[in-house]
């Protein structure tokens, strides 16, 4: 049984910042990849950012320059340093992390609201 944990949602003003953390327990021998998705009332789930193995990033275009994803594969761990948040960064934040078997395991979600 593998279980994600995030943390470090809450409520900001905009132009502040956030860092939430996820990490990984049980029977998962480190990842193939980590990333971060959102999502907001009414929307789809997208892609914020994501990590691989091999230390490769990639991001939404709508955040970057302002967040920061960080972690380490092997001990599966995963951050996403929010500066500058925006109200429209408004969503539930989940943490996905991919085994080296191609399984996808997801956290529960932490909550990012940003007031303007």
């Amino acid at each position: 049984q593998v279980q994600l944990v995030e943390s470090g949602g809450g409520l900001v003003q905009a132009g502040g910042s956030l860092r939430l953390s996820c990490a990984a327990s049980g029977s998962i021998f480190g990842a193939n990849a980590m990333g971060w998705y959102r999502q907001a009332p009414g929307k789809q789930r997208e892609l914020v950012a994501g990590l691989t193995s091999g230390g490769s990033t990639n991001y939404a275009d709508s955040v970057k320059g302002r967040f920061t994803i960080s972690g380490n594969n092997a001990r599966s761990t995963v951050y996403l340093q929010m500066n500058s948040l925006k109200p429209e960064d408004t969503a539930v934040y989940y943490c996905k992390l991919t085994s080296w078997r191609g399984n996808d395991y997801w956290g529960q979600g932490t909550q990012v609201t940003v007031s303007s």
